[in-house]
């Protein structure tokens, strides 16, 4: 699990690059990533399978900020990202949700 961060010059917004692995998705046939960026929509776009088993999704979300989120497999089961810039706790449960700070 990780992401990667890509500011752009010609306007305040930073594209984050979500990746899960084959053995991160625990051979989950779909991932979603699941934020405040899309309003925990449960029926969001789910991340792009790639020919090696891993899950990728870009999103461009505004600077000076932080976003809580969590990926959800097979649209069942919660995981974190073990490399997030932080981790809260959940409004809504007892586990954490991981932080991407832009």
């Amino acid at each position: 699990m990780s992401f990667k961060k890509l500011y752009l010059k010609s306007k305040p917004v930073c594209k984050v690059t979500f990746k899960l692995s084959k053995e991160e998705a625990k051979n989950a046939e779909k991932v979603r990533v699941i934020g405040d960026f899309n309003d925990w929509d449960l029926s969001s776009a789910p991340m792009k399978k790639l020919k090696n088993g891993s899950f990728s999704a870009t999103v461009e979300l505004p600077k000076d900020a932080e976003y809580q989120f969590r990926y959800l497999l097979d649209d069942e089961k919660w995981e974190n990202d073990w490399n997030a810039d932080a981790y809260v706790t959940s409004p809504v449960s007892f586990d954490d949700n991981s932080v991407v700070a832009v």
